[in-house]
């Protein structure tokens, strides 16, 4: 069997492979050397600017498998049958650390799930906790800010973290969640992954309801505490990811099940407080858990950077039956997430394998032309206008999801008053449900952080946050505060 020849990126067949072109034995290397040049200047451009957020992640390829019926509130195809199955790739990162971070470390998880449907590409992007910090995108380039390194110091920095949520107080919930027990997963295969979101789904008779996704570990929740996180991150900082290619190539299938929580038009209207507000949870005594089926993980990527690396999801990747809400966080991640990889792999990013939907053969039919990197040259004499009279693409006049009904005036306005709509009860309510050793587990870990803040003013201003989610709450971050300070 002939051996496989070595060739330029243009087919050439390279001679040597060992030793660059020189001017005699000793002499300076030759700017002719083709392949030298060639070679060095790919290495240069191997790297992609990294996520600004979720840059360090895992990624693995599976199904999703429709276990109930469900079709009395969506039309989209692939919920449509029980028992139907559909090719997934899902992606699991930490948030505010860089590509080469640890993955034992407190921090929100990203979930998300691309969906390769026979009506598009569905992405579901999400986090492992149903809350998060803000309630408006506005505020997110601020937010992300303070959790980064510090442009002085170049490390994350306790006065900017604390400051932050200091005049944030809707973030007290999320606060509650990541300094609690589940703030450091001890693997990706062993945390439950929610939409966060409110989404919409609408049925064939175009009936609209609101819904909250909740992926559900088959492998049962498990954490690691703070010490026990600090020393995995130090002796292996790809934890989460060599668990869950470990996991998949012996043969073990991490699985989720996922429910949804739904919510009619008429019962969002009259809600005690924002239903789509990302900072609140919709409680479970109030809309119960609906099972609709299994994601399961089953072939790890063939190369990391072209799957991974590389997958581009985004919240405004719709199919027909599922819509966005009003949630203002949403709204804005329609637009960023799109964005940020048009700046990262560039605008021809969906014809990437990873990305690329599997609905039409060749990828998308549409007019997009040319561009970096671009690969679909539709052929010939292929139109990129519309309309044409060369039987090219056109719309189907169906929208996606159903409308939503809006009134008032343009301007920036602060969300809709509801009669309990508080930044701070469902913290208190979370908080009351921990056992004692869970509380004195979040004290500690809320103390440890906010003692290291320099300002007193903004260590009050944090403090009152707790006491008005629970006076015990408060009363318990307060002390062990001022004890870590004297010491």
């Amino acid at each position: 069997m002939s051996k496989r020849v070595l060739t330029t990126e243009s087919g050439a067949p390279v001679a040597d492979n060992q030793n660059s072109a020189s001017a005699g034995i000793g002499g300076p290397l030759l700017l002719q050397d083709q392949h030298l040049l060639e070679k060095l200047a790919r290495f240069n451009r191997e790297r992609i600017p990294e996520r600004v957020v979720h840059a360090r992640g895992s990624g693995a390829h599976g199904y999703f498998e429709v276990t109930d019926d469900v079709t009395g509130y969506t039309h989209a195809d692939f919920l449509g049958t029980v028992g139907k199955r559909t090719e997934v790739f899902a992606r699991f990162s930490t948030v505010a650390d860089s590509l080469g971070g640890a993955d034992a470390v407190r921090d929100p998880r990203g979930f998300a799930v691309k969906f390769y449907t026979e009506e598009g590409n569905y992405d579901l992007v999400g986090n492992n906790t149903p809350v998060f910090f803000i309630k408006d995108p506005i505020k997110f380039p601020d937010f992300i800010h303070s959790q980064k390194r510090d442009p002085f110091t170049g490390r994350q920095e306790p006065d900017n973290v604390w400051d932050f949520w200091a005049h944030s107080p809707e973030a007290t919930h999320q606060v509650t969640w990541l300094m609690g027990d589940r703030g450091i997963p001890a693997s990706y295969r062993h945390m439950n992954g929610y939409g966060s979101h409110t989404y919409q789904w609408t049925n064939a008779d175009g009936e609209a309801f609101f819904v909250k996704y909740h992926f559900k570990t088959d492998q049962g929740i498990r954490c690691l505490s703070t010490e026990q996180g600090q020393e995995i991150a130090g002796t292996d900082p790809a934890s989460h990811q060599t668990d869950l290619l470990q996991a998949i190539e012996r043969g073990v299938r991490p699985s989720w099940t996922l429910y949804v929580q739904i919510m009619t038009a008429t019962e969002a209207a009259g809600y005690r407080f924002n239903p789509f507000d990302l900072t609140k949870v919709w409680p479970h005594r109030d809309h119960p858990l609906r099972r609709v089926g299994r994601l399961v993980l089953d072939r790890n990527p063939d190369n990391v950077f072209a799957e991974v690396e590389q997958a581009a999801f985004s919240p405004n990747n719709f199919v027909p039956g599922i819509g966005p809400s009003p949630d203002k966080m949403l709204q804005g991640r329609l637009f960023a997430y799109a964005d940020a990889h048009r700046y990262r792999l560039g605008v021809n990013h969906t014809q990437l394998a990873v990305n690329a939907p599997k609905a039409v053969p060749g990828g998308a039919d549409n007019y997009g032309r040319d561009g970096f990197m671009a690969s679909n040259s539709q052929g010939r004499h292929a139109r990129n206008y519309e309309p044409n009279s060369y039987d090219g693409p056109v719309e189907t006049g169906r929208p996606l999801s159903a409308p939503l009904a809006v009134t008032g005036h343009t301007g920036t306005h602060a969300a809709p008053a509801h009669t309990k709509d508080d930044d701070f009860f469902q913290a208190g309510e979370l908080y009351r449900l921990m056992s004692e050793e869970e509380k004195r587990r979040l004290v500690a870990n809320i103390a440890g952080g906010l003692a290291q803040v320099s300002r007193d003013d903004v260590i009050r201003k944090n403090l009152a946050h707790f006491h008005a989610a629970d006076p015990d709450y408060g009363r318990r971050v307060e002390e062990a505060v001022r004890t870590l300070r004297e010491d």
